[in-house]
């Protein structure tokens, strides 16, 4: 019978599941806190297959929850890192106008951002882009000076570590098959046995539409997976570009388009593009599962999202195939890069939550259901904004405690 004195369960220890289960143990009151992943090690989908950027907000939408909480997040995330010697990088980042039609984009993005406080915001002179990076063009370009670059699954080790040494339980391996209400609390059952639980909090990433609905909810939004495929500089070629290079993204979608970054550990990264995959954890261009595939099609808004994209979409699997189609796309930011500088480098699968009026929902995304709170839609930059989420999320589910306590 669950009771008072049992954990609060977070599912899923990805980053930003990590986070909030520190963000609980850490508060005022001290909670018991248990997270269930159900890989056997952390960090291993989203937060392993992050691209390290330490983002800054110039994209968000003033008074959104990503402007507010990136903000937040990257300054706690600085102190974390310095609190744990885990080394990162203030590299700066340009984002590059090619052609006057992009200027009006330019100018929204620096005016989000001198509206959000981004630190030393400003147009770069003529002549300063080519010191900063002599081998881009651009009409005209904007200096990200306090964006910068951090290995996130050192970050998320770190917070499993610290979660551990103040007795907070991680049990891996332990999916979530069964959530019911037993009591004042929850019963969870997984396959390596079950938990009580006077509240869950769902962090469950790629999974996470799942997981509420066993909770009992009907979540507002729909999760799509979109696969994120990078190519690597060879190392003779990384001096191509010297920090993080983006192109002026398209404002009807929320994607920042193919760019080049430079890593924490010396490698510079060239893409991702945004391909719609065919299974949850389709890493692989050849990855299906029809399970997957078949909840892909039954969600609603689908068929509405793919009238609206599917020039885009069919644009993104062509260039997802095609090695020179994707060199172009480089070239328009970095004219000299052939496809010889280029290897093939890793893949992510995003977790994009869908509206039912078929919108690609570009903000954080909260949910309630009896005893459980969802993290419906965290994509970039929840990693950059994790512990401000964290923190954000543990305040909103103690709250909710304490009144159903005192009910």
């Amino acid at each position: 019978m669950s009771s008072s004195s049992d954990p609060i369960l977070v599912v899923g220890a990805g980053i930003v599941g990590l986070a909030t289960a520190l963000a609980l143990r850490n508060s005022p009151s001290h909670p018991e806190v248990r997270v269930i992943e159900k890989e056997r090690d952390v960090v291993q989908h989203q937060t392993g297959h992050n691209s390290g950027v330490i983002h800054s907000g110039p994209y968000y939408r003033p008074g959104s929850l990503k402007a507010r909480l990136c903000t937040e997040g990257r300054g706690k995330l600085l102190v974390f890192c310095d609190e744990h010697r885990i080394r990162y990088e203030l590299c700066g980042k340009v984002i590059a106008a090619v052609g006057e039609a992009e200027l009006p984009a330019l100018e929204e993005i620096h005016r989000r951002g001198l509206a959000n406080g981004v630190p030393g915001l400003r147009v770069l002179a003529p002549g300063e882009l080519e010191e900063l990076e002599p081998n881009a063009v651009a009409t005209r370009a904007l200096l990200v000076p306090s964006t910068g670059i951090v290995d996130y699954t050192e970050v998320g080790r770190a917070m499993a570590a610290e979660l551990r040494s103040l007795g907070v339980e991680i049990v891996l391996g332990a999916p979530l098959l069964e959530a019911r209400r037993e009591g004042r609390g929850l019963r969870v059952r997984t396959p390596v046995g079950s938990f009580s639980a006077r509240y869950l909090v769902n962090c469950a990433g790629l999974y996470c539409d799942r997981v509420a609905v066993l909770c009992g909810a009907r979540p507002p939004v729909h999760i799509l997976p979109f696969r994120g495929e990078y190519y690597v500089l060879r190392p003779s070629r990384r001096s191509l570009v010297h920090g993080l290079l983006y192109p002026v993204p398209d404002p009807d979608q929320p994607f920042l388009g193919v760019h080049f970054t430079r890593r924490i550990h010396g490698e510079v990264e060239a893409g991702p593009n945004a391909v719609l995959a065919f299974a949850r954890e389709g890493y692989l261009r050849r990855t299906l599962d029809p399970m997957d595939m078949a909840s892909e099609l039954a969600t609603p808004g689908f068929f509405r999202m793919a009238r609206t994209f599917w020039r885009t979409g069919l644009f993104e699997m062509y260039r997802s195939l095609s090695k020179p189609a994707f060199v172009q796309s480089l070239q328009k930011l970095v004219p000299s890069i052939r496809s010889d500088d280029l290897q093939p480098g890793g893949t992510g699968v995003r977790a994009q939550a869908l509206a039912p009026d078929g919108r690609l929902v570009d903000d954080f995304v909260f949910a309630d259901s009896p005893l459980a709170l969802h993290v419906l839609n965290a994509p970039s930059p929840a990693a950059t904004a994790s512990l401000a989420i964290g923190e954000y999320v543990a305040e909103r589910a103690l709250g909710t405690i304490a009144r159903g306590a005192a009910a």
